[in-house]
């Protein structure tokens, strides 16, 4: 289950947010990067300020289809998603290489803030984090 809005973060994910894409950059957001498989309707190039779109860490067209946001397959669509995500190391390391070089904001053009791919992924690279510090600082 995802971490709460507001949950304590690990050192390495300090700068770690999700925001709509549909609200206007703020200085705070450090690298912008939109984690949507299909570009939000009605948002330009220019409006969304990104620094990359990464559609590969988005969820598969089949898993997003099943889910259409529908409260009762949040449980599911968490456990699906953090499998593909298990399943897609190339694209989640690259989003942990850029929260070692400052912030950086999950975008997302669903209208539910709570339940939406982005939440999940930063719950699961906040999770990332805590394990590797855990890790480091055992050894």
């Amino acid at each position: 289950m995802p971490a709460p809005p507001g949950a304590s973060l690990p050192p390495r994910c300090v700068g770690l947010q999700v925001r709509r894409i549909y609200d206007a950059p703020l200085p705070t957001d450090g690298t912008r990067v939109l984690v949507d498989r299909l570009w939000p309707r009605g948002v330009s190039k220019e409006r969304a300020a990104l620094d990359l779109w990464l559609k590969d860490i988005a969820p598969s067209t089949e898993l997003r289809q099943w889910f259409g946001h529908d409260p009762a397959r949040w449980n599911g669509f968490c456990q699906r998603y953090r499998a593909e995500l298990d399943a897609n190391p190339a694209c989640v390391e690259q989003l942990e290489g850029l929260t070692r070089k400052g912030p950086l904001t999950l975008l997302f053009g669903a209208r539910n803030t709570e339940q939406n791919e982005a939440v999940v992924l930063a719950a699961y690279l906040r999770e990332r984090s805590a394990r590797q510090n855990r890790t480091n600082r055992e050894t």
